[in-house]
This record gives C-alpha cells, sequence and structure tokens, in this order.
C-alpha cells in the first residue's frame, strides 16, 4: 500500500500531461492510499485489462472491477497498465525493490 505524492502522481501519469483530465487525475490519485499488484504470466496485461474493464464504468461488461466499483472515468477503481512499456516504467513506482 503507497499514497503517492502530488510529485510522484505527476510522474506516474506523465503520459496524460496537458490533457484536461490530467490535474484532477493526479488530485484524486495523492489523495489517499493506493494497493500495488504486480501479476506475472503469459498475457498477463491483456488479461488484467479484461478483468478490470474499459476506463468508463458504464461502458464495462458486466462483472469487470470498474463496472462493479467505478463511478466515473475519473473514479473509474483501478488502473492497470496498458503496455510492456507502460508497465517497466510504472512498476517502479509500487515495488522500487524489484530487480529487473
Amino acid at each position: 500500500m503507497k499514497t503517492l505524492s502530488v510529485e510522484e502522481a505527476r510522474r506516474f501519469y506523465k503520459v496524460h500531461e496537458g490533457k484536461e483530465f490530467y490535474d484532477g487525475l493526479v488530485q484524486f490519485m495523492s489523495s489517499g492510499p493506493s494497493v500495488g499488484v504486480l501479476l506475472e504470466g503469459e498475457d498477463a496485461i491483456y488479461r488484467l485489462r479484461e478483468l478490470v474493464g474499459s476506463t468508463d464504468p458504464k461502458k464495462a461488461k458486466p462483472g469487470t472491477i470498474r463496472n462493479m466499483f467505478g463511478t466515473t472515468v475519473r473514479y473509474n477503481a483501478v488502473h492497470a497498465s496498458d503496455s510492456p512499456e507502460s508497465a517497466e516504467y510504472e512498476i517502479p513506482f509500487y515495488f522500487p525493490e524489484r530487480e529487473a
């Protein structure tokens, strides 16, 4: 469990810098603790993204995490890396001790 500082949240979501929702996302993600989970396995990113569902909870398939627990696009309950490249960038925020 980790509470991101505002600066850490800005770096974590740097890919969205300049977008309309960026400041609100940073504020929300630094407002309290979050839990990091590192999954490994065949097609792990794809399989996790299927489990979490669409970014918009209203469009997420029934039974997905975002469908069940998300309320809006901004408050969609869960973040999941969307590519091996983003996972490589994001993992150190929650698992700095992990060896590459």
